[in-house]
């Protein structure tokens, strides 16, 4: 198999990359010029320079492609005005759904986020759960999943919508802050702290992409893929207090005082391109509940998680242990 992924020097991208390779398969990653290749190169996956918002660029890029795993995408970052992720998440989609149709692309693999069903009052959700995005992030994620789906229904083009859950692992750093300061005995949870939360094990995350791409009842179909289970911030944060043997968090605090912190930091910081030391989405991790049913991956898909919580916790701790991070 030929593949395409876009993202590849992200995260989550790198990891299905080097699956890819590892499986035998042929492996294109796009990256921009600026982006740091060497351990894609290592593993031997091809570069092709270029931008999801530059069509040209992607057309030499899909050449005899049989799959492409759409991943690029621009996370939330202080300073970057509105239009960059309508061009990001919705216009460069657009742009290799485009060009995927004109090269006969034989699957098209659409990463999007469980942030387009927004705050699930009554968890868990599933892929019938109506859209209930939050920001501009989850906006423009939800656009670019229903552009997916549209060329779907109106061009047979064969796509496949992956949502994942909240990623984690080995090598992630989005949560190392989340267990330094656990570490460190100074995490504080603001409000209850019974709030749930859903995380994928990055393995079992590039499992199901690489599902959604095998299965032909997957094409036009949306698929939440997470872990086998959800647990509410108290349990996540004395869970992962446990794994590095410290005491679990006690201080509780009121959450509306820092909701209007977030706002005035944010008004003063976001013009000036500072990320703000708190903001509303923060503060958001503790107000909204991330719950999820995942069985309708595990009917058509055989997805099957294969890390459980506590397993994943303690990989993810230890990857941090042995760089020093927690120090």
């Amino acid at each position: 198999m030929k593949a395409f992924v876009t993202g590849g020097t992200g995260y989550t991208g790198g990891a299905l990359c080097t699956r890819l390779a590892e499986q035998g398969h042929q492996v294109r990653a796009l990256a921009r010029k600026t982006s740091k290749t060497d351990q894609l190169r290592d593993r031997g996956i091809e570069i092709i320079f270029g931008d999801v918002r530059d069509i040209d660029s992607l057309r030499p890029a899909m050449k005899d492609v049989d799959v492409l795993f759409h991943l690029a995408a621009l996370y939330r970052q202080a300073g970057f005005p509105e239009h960059i992720y309508h061009d990001i998440h919705i216009k460069g989609t657009e742009n290799m759904l485009q060009v995927a149709l004109e090269e006969g692309v034989k699957r098209f693999i659409h990463c999007s986020t469980i942030g387009v069903l927004g705050h699930i009052s009554n968890p868990p959700a599933n892929e019938e759960t109506p859209y209930n995005p939050g920001d501009i992030y989850q906006i423009t994620k939800m656009e670019g999943e229903k552009l997916a789906l549209r060329y779907f229904r109106e061009k047979n083009l064969p796509v496949t919508v992956i949502r994942p859950a909240a990623i984690y692992g080995p090598g992630d750093m989005r949560m190392l802050k989340l267990f330094r300061s656990i570490a460190k005995g100074r995490f504080v949870i603001l409000g209850s702290g019974e709030t749930t939360y859903h995380q994928v094990y990055i393995d079992d995350l590039i499992t199901g992409f690489l599902l959604g791409a095998e299965k032909d009842v997957a094409i036009g179909q949306i698929y939440i893929i997470g872990g086998e289970e959800y647990v509410t911030l108290n349990q996540l944060t004395t869970m992962i207090a446990h794994d590095l043997g410290v005491s679990p968090p006690k201080l509780h605090l009121p959450v509306k005082p820092f909701q209007w912190l977030g706002s005035l930091v944010e008004s003063v910081c976001i013009p000036l391109r500072i990320e703000p030391p708190i903001h509303r989405r923060r503060v958001d991790f503790f107000t909204k509940s991330r719950a999820f049913d995942i069985s309708r991956a595990k009917r058509d898909l055989g997805y099957q998680p294969q890390y459980d919580l506590k397993t994943g916790i303690h990989l993810t701790a230890q990857w941090y242990r042995e760089r020093g991070y927690l120090n």
